[in-house]
């Protein structure tokens, strides 16, 4: 079970630590601050740059943190909040990943929500710091606060995107 829960973390947290450098730098095949916070605007937020190094920030983050296996449950949390704004950006798609549906960060959000569940396992930070295992309240508000403070800042932070540029040559 150990060896499962750190492939798992090592495979979901780097992903989305790499998804936040993408956001916020050209590494990792990203379009650079300007390029998240314009990706934001596109996505019908407002805040701009804060915006794009807040949820860049977070994704590195709960990313590493779930990776190594520190602090899992808090990890986990601001995983799932950020994976859940993701998830409403896409809400209007549809379920599926090919037609960019939210597929994918309902994935991630799963993922995080398990491991808050489970722990990280005994190859993990927590576990040599002697934090293995976490009451079952503080996985279960991180399952909570979670995804509803991705949905918070979703109502504070959206707006109508802005309209698409006309194509019929006006």
């Amino acid at each position: 079970m150990d060896s499962g829960l750190l492939v798992l973390r090592l495979v979901v947290g780097l992903l989305i630590a790499g998804h936040g450098v993408q956001k916020v730098s050209f590494r990792l095949g990203g379009n650079g601050l300007a390029g998240g916070t314009e990706e934001f605007r596109r996505d019908g937020f407002r805040g701009g740059r804060l915006t794009a190094v807040a949820a860049g920030g977070s994704q590195i983050g709960a990313g590493l943190f779930l990776a190594a296996g520190l602090l899992t449950p808090l990890a986990a949390m601001a995983a799932m909040g950020v994976m859940t704004v993701a998830g409403t950006v896409k809400w209007h798609k549809g379920l599926w990943v090919q037609n960019d549906g939210y597929e994918y960060p309902l994935v991630l959000v799963t993922v995080a929500a398990v491991l808050a569940l489970t722990g990280a396992g005994r190859w993990s930070l927590d576990h040599l710091l002697g934090a293995a295992s976490w009451p079952l309240w503080t996985s279960l508000a991180a399952i909570v606060v979670g995804p509803a403070s991705g949905l918070t800042t979703r109502a504070v932070l959206g707006h109508a995107p802005a309209p698409a540029p006309a194509t019929d040559g006006r």
